[in-house]
C-alpha cells in the first residue's frame, strides 16, 4: 500500500484570487474529465452528441461514482472503534479523497460552462 508520491493537483490549472476555476473557461468548449499526456487541459467543440461527448459522460459518473464508494469508505475509517490506519494508510487515503475531489471539481466545472446563461427580460432592472 506504498504511494510514493501524490501528485495533488491531478492535472488541474490553479484557481484564480476569488477561489474559482473560471480562468479556464474557453467559450463553446467542453471541459474534457481528462488531461493530455503533459497535464494540459483537454476541451472537445461539440454540440453535446457524438462518441467523444458520450464516452466523457461516462467518465464524469465513473469519476463521481468512484468518488461517493471512496467518500464511504473514508467514513468508515473515521468510525468510532474501528481499527486506526497507520499513517502511511492515512496517506494513502489523503491522496484518493485529494484526486476525488480534483475529478469532482473538473466535473462540475464542465458543467457548469454548459448551463446556458439566463436570458434578461426586457424592462426589468
Amino acid at each position: 500500500m506504498q504511494d510514493s508520491h501524490c501528485k495533488a493537483d491531478h492535472g488541474q490549472a490553479p484557481m484564480n484570487n476569488k477561489g474559482s476555476h473560471a480562468e479556464r473557461t474557453i467559450d463553446g468548449l467542453r471541459l474534457l474529465p481528462w488531461t493530455a499526456s503533459d497535464g494540459r487541459l483537454c476541451y472537445l467543440s461539440t454540440n453535446g452528441q457524438g462518441y467523444l461527448s458520450t464516452l466523457a459522460d461516462g467518465i464524469e459518473t465513473m469519476q463521481l461514482s468512484m468518488g461517493e464508494e471512496l467518500l464511504e469508505y473514508a467514513r468508515g475509517v473515521l468510525d468510532p472503534g474501528e481499527r486506526v490506519p497507520s499513517s502511511v494508510e492515512y496517506r494513502w487515503l489523503a491522496c484518493r479523497l485529494t484526486e476525488a475531489l480534483s475529478d469532482a471539481l473538473r466535473v462540475a466545472d464542465s458543467r457548469g460552462q454548459r448551463i446556458p446563461a439566463p436570458q434578461e427580460q426586457d424592462g426589468e432592472s
